[in-house]
């Protein structure tokens, strides 16, 4: 029983690294335990915001074997998507977070994944599984630590010592008992260059983000008008922020991605402000046409961009 769990752990993360993820560990699929009290301190606070999805499906949360019948273990995978060549971020630039750059994560993701599980029935047999990219109430940055492959930051990103921060994550639950990973130390010591950076604040202590608070949050979750008391602390943001991880010093070690289909579109580098402020259902329709930028919706869109005006 042994030797076959080990050579089919050993199996499957070649495989993945052969798929293209930079990372991949596992652990065994039990409840949550250390993450039950925070999530529900989490909640309780309204940090979800108007997210209301996040309250949905506690249990299942915590529990992936209500998620996977039988589940065994949970397959972390981590997929870089830092950009050799960044869209400009100066002060009186609009700026777009790193990950929304190409093709939508989901898409390109999920593929590798459900690649991965059908190698997987192929070499080992009948397994049972799911593949989750950031859907389904599956707390992925728990199971990355889990796994192994890093540790939640101050700014609850997980951290990677490798390659910092700016990564997916996807998971696969399976019926199959596999080798676990042990988790890592936390390396963030003293350091608290994410919270002090925080225009808006939103990481209210460490380890600890309101979720309400976030320009992550305010540009693609929030559907109604963004509240005037956080005008002017956008640095011009429109879709996403990648501050926190911008100043973290683990982000040194960040490596340009190997994805081609999380390139931007080529016209984005050249995109003036002007073209931003009257853009068009066409312009952003070929832009985005891929792109996560799609879940704002044009009005969404342009909300953010009139919002967040740089005054410069």
């Amino acid at each position: 029983m042994h030797s076959s769990t080990s050579q089919y752990t050993t199996l499957i993360k070649a495989k993945a690294k052969e798929l293209g993820f930079d990372f991949c560990g596992v652990a065994n699929a039990d409840f949550l335990e250390e993450e039950a009290p925070r999530l529900e301190t989490w909640l309780k606070n309204g940090m979800h915001g108007q997210m209301n999805y996040m309250a949905n499906h506690f249990d299942k949360r915590l529990d992936p074997r209500l998620l996977v019948d039988d589940a065994k273990s949970v397959i972390t995978v981590l997929l870089n998507y830092y950009p050799d060549q960044k869209l400009p971020e100066g002060d009186a630039d609009y700026k777009l977070s790193k990950y929304a750059y190409g093709t939508d994560y989901h898409f390109v993701i999920k593929d590798k994944l459900k690649s991965l599980l059908d190698y997987i029935q192929e070499e080992i047999g009948e397994v049972g599984g799911r593949a989750f990219v950031d859907s389904a109430p599956v707390m992925d940055k728990a199971w990355a630590k889990r796994a192994g492959l890093g540790w939640v930051g101050k700014h609850t990103n997980l951290i990677n010592r490798e390659i910092g921060s700016f990564f997916f994550i996807g998971e696969l639950i399976l019926d199959l008992q596999l080798e676990p990973d042990g988790p890592i130390t936390d390396y963030c010591g003293t350091c608290t260059r994410c919270i002090d950076a925080c225009p808006t604040d939103a990481i209210v202590g460490p380890y600890v983000v309101d979720g309400s608070k976030c320009i992550s949050y305010f540009t693609i979750e929030l559907k109604e008008s963004i509240p005037q008391e956080v005008q002017g602390k956008f640095n011009n943001w429109i879709f996403g922020c990648d501050i926190c991880q911008d100043v973290c010093p683990w982000n040194r070690f960040a490596k340009p991605h190997k994805t081609p289909a999380f390139d931007a579109h080529p016209d984005l580098a050249t995109f003036t402000n002007s073209e931003w402020e009257e853009i068009t259902e066409d312009v952003f329709r070929e832009i985005f046409r891929r792109s996560a930028v799609k879940r704002t919706k044009l009005e969404g869109l342009k909300r953010n961009v009139a919002f967040s005006k740089p005054t410069s």
